[in-house]
């Protein structure tokens, strides 16, 4: 298989590169951080590049992009740290109103691909944990209005945030797969009450709470579509954790070169030349798994489900791995504020928590497994 990058494609990571080099450094990265992590701005500025409209069809004002390109920015985006909810703004809201009626889809699309407005999906309970269909928001029609009430929790850039995109149960009980809505709410909707607040990757999230809020229905049966923007983000957060991983273990080198004991370079011990080899092996199977969850976006649902979660299950894995390794090589100031490679590591722990952890998809894995692999009774 041809795992080769087109021009374009090189192109495109060329110009993420260099805005990221020129106007995305550490210092900005944590005085955003420190100012309680509003980053609208920084999403503005790479819409300015055109990366809002990555994947928006052209004829709503976007590119038209696939999920290589996707990848090629997030690994990119990840390497250089950047705080801001690009893949829920530019990736995961389109594939959510890729579904919706025409006159909403021309309604936001084209400010999603222009970056006027950020839409996001808030799907998250605090009863629900990492299961998608668990959904105790409820919907309800009245001469032909929907009005939604319901807690979602942990919204990213949810106090930033022109609208969301929220599953809402339309029929059945809180755990049933079937009667759960896709719903469009506006942020200043009569009913809408949000409490933002920091989060520890220096980005920011809210809770949002409905209470008799209008909302625009974008899909009545909504479950499926649910999923495969869960895909979507969670490729997106593989690729991202790739690129994390790749400076941070850049980081870690350049220090063992200058950081000297005994009078010799740390990177002279062989024990500590070994732990490097380990860490770049675990980029490395991050990296293939990452290309992995990409190209099965386009798969059948089952097909597609079982590889996200086995790329999860790795990515996890290695994030895990490399943070903590190349962590304890750097000493104590790898764990200081004042220190890139702390933040590197925040990041990495939050992505293995985003849209299930390593353990819930280690179980999401275990379940697919439907072959007997030759092993007979």
């Amino acid at each position: 298989m041809d795992f080769d990058f087109t021009d374009e494609q090189d192109q495109l990571r060329d110009a993420v590169q260099r805005w990221v080099e020129k106007g995305f450094g550490f210092e900005r990265r944590h005085a955003l951080a420190k100012a309680g992590g509003f980053t609208r701005p920084v999403l503005g500025e790479l819409a300015d590049l055109g990366l809002a409209g990555l994947v928006v069809p052209e004829a709503h004002g976007g590119m038209g992009f696939g999920p290589v390109e996707a990848m090629v920015v997030m690994e990119e985006l990840g390497r250089g740290l950047v705080n801001a909810p690009y893949a829920q703004a530019a990736l995961v809201a389109p594939t959510l109103l890729a579904a919706a009626p025409d006159a909403v889809q021309a309604a936001w699309l084209p400010k999603i691909a222009g970056g006027e407005a950020l839409v996001v999906l808030a799907h998250q309970e605090r009863r629900s944990r990492y299961a998608l269909d668990r959904v105790a928001t409820r919907a309800v029609e009245s001469g032909g209005a929907w009005k939604l009430s319901g807690t979602k929790i942990v919204v990213p850039a949810g106090d930033e945030a022109d609208a969301f995109v929220v599953p809402a149960r339309v029929a059945g009980a809180d755990d049933a797969r079937s009667g759960i809505g896709l719903f469009l709410v506006e942020r200043g909707a009569a009913g809408v009450t949000l409490r933002g607040y920091p989060t520890q990757d220096g980005a920011r999230a809210a809770d949002l709470v409905l209470a008799d809020a209008p909302a625009t229905l974008l899909q009545a049966d909504g479950i499926d579509r649910l999923e495969q923007a869960a895909d979507v983000a969670i490729a997106a957060g593989c690729a991202e954790a790739v690129g994390l991983m790749d400076k941070l273990l850049a980081l870690t080198v350049d220090y063992l070169h200058q950081r000297k004991q005994f009078g010799v370079p740390l990177a002279s011990f062989q024990a500590l030349r070994h732990r490097v080899a380990d860490v770049k092996m675990q980029l490395e199977l991050g990296r293939s798994m990452s290309y992995y969850a990409n190209l099965k976006l386009g798969a059948p649902a089952a097909e597609r489900r079982r590889a996200l979660s086995q790329a999860k299950v790795q990515l996890g894995n290695s994030a895990r791995f490399a943070a903590q390794q190349c962590i304890q090589m750097h000493g104590g100031i790898g764990v200081t504020d004042e220190y890139v490679g702390s933040h590197y590591f925040k990041r990495l722990t939050m992505l293995e928590m985003s849209f299930g952890d390593t353990l819930h998809h280690l179980g999401e894995v275990s379940a697919r497994m439907t072959d007997e692999a030759g092993v007979s009774a």
